[in-house]
C-alpha cells in the first residue's frame, strides 16, 4: 500500500462512513485468473484477466467456476477492466493505450479504439462507459466514439483518492476498488464524492491469497437478482456479499 492511500484511510473513518459485509455465498473461481473486470449481464458472468501472455475475456459459470469459452488478449497487451454494452463486451489494456470491443456470444474481436494514458477498470451507467485509469479520476465516455464526456474527480473527507481500479455500477453509485486495499469505494457519480467505505479486510483474510498482487479486485452486481459479486486476483473463491449497515 501507497503512503498516500494509507494516510487516507487511516484518516478517512472520522469522516466517512464504513460498512462491512455479510457472505452470502460462496462460488469457486479459477485461482490461475488475475482478475481485472468482473461483469454480470442477462444472466451470465463475464471476467477478463490480466498479465502479458495470459489475457484473457472469458464467460465464466457462476455455480462451478468453469471457463465455459474463452479469447486471448495477445501479447504484448495486459488485459484490464471489462464492461458490458448491448450486445458487445468491451475491454480496456493497461498502458498500450488500446481498448478492444467482443461479441458477447462468441467472443470474437469485432473492433478497437483508443484513448490516453492508462486503462485500469471499466463500468457503465444508462448513457455513458465510466473509465478508471490509476488515479483519482474518472472519465465518462461516449460509448460510440469513446470520446471523453467529462471527468470526475473522487475524494474522501475532501482528499483524491488515487489508484481507483475495478469499478461497478450499483443502484445509483459507482463501486470501486482501490488498488493495494480491502477496500471498496463507494461514489456518488455526481460529486465524486465517497459516501462510505466497504471494508472487505475479514474477506480478505479468509479468501486464501498468496503474494502481494492477490488483492481484491472484482466486482460485479446482477440487477435482476439484486446479488452483488466479490473476488480478487488469483482467488479461489468469488462471494456473493450483502453490505451490512452502516456503522
Amino acid at each position: 500500500m501507497t503512503v498516500a492511500i494509507a494516510l487516507l484511510l487511516a484518516a478517512a473513518p472520522a469522516a466517512v462512513p464504513v460498512q462491512t459485509a455479510t457472505v452470502v455465498a460462496r462460488f469457486p473461481h479459477d485461482s490461475g485468473a488475475f482478475t481485472q473486470g468482473l461483469v454480470f449481464d442477462g444472466g451470465r458472468l463475464f471476467e477478463s484477466t490480466g498479465l502479458v501472455g495470459r489475457s484473457t475475456i472469458r464467460e465464466v459459470a457462476l455455480d462451478d467456476g468453469m471457463v465455459l469459452r474463452a479469447a486471448s488478449v495477445p501479447p504484448p497487451y495486459f488485459g484490464e477492466g471489462l464492461v458490458a454494452w448491448g450486445d458487445r463486451l468491451i475491454s480496456l489494456t493497461w498502458q498500450h493505450g488500446i481498448g478492444f470491443i467482443w461479441d458477447r456470444d462468441s467472443l470474437r474481436q469485432v473492433g478497437s479504439f483508443r484513448y490516453e494514458g492508462e486503462g485500469w477498470g471499466l463500468t457503465r451507467d444508462r448513457t455513458a462507459l465510466i473509465m478508471s485509469d490509476g488515479t483519482a479520476v474518472l472519465r465518462f465516455l461516449d460509448p460510440k466514439s469513446f470520446a471523453v464526456r467529462r471527468r470526475l474527480t473522487v475524494t474522501a473527507a475532501g482528499r483524491p483518492v488515487p489508484m481507483l481500479n475495478e469499478l461497478e455500477w450499483v443502484n445509483g453509485e459507482i463501486l470501486a476498488n482501490v488498488w493495494m486495499t480491502d477496500r471498496i469505494a463507494r461514489i456518488d457519480p455526481a460529486t465524486g464524492r465517497v459516501r462510505a467505505w466497504i471494508d472487505l479486510s475479514a474477506l480478505a483474510r479468509a479468501s486464501g491469497r498468496r503474494g502481494s498482487d492477490a488483492v481484491l479486485n472484482g466486482i460485479a452486481y446482477d440487477s435482476a437478482g439484486d446479488r452483488l459479486f466479490v473476488t480478487g486476483k488469483t482467488w479461489p473463491t468469488l462471494y456473493q456479499i450483502r453490505l451490512d449497515p452502516i456503522r
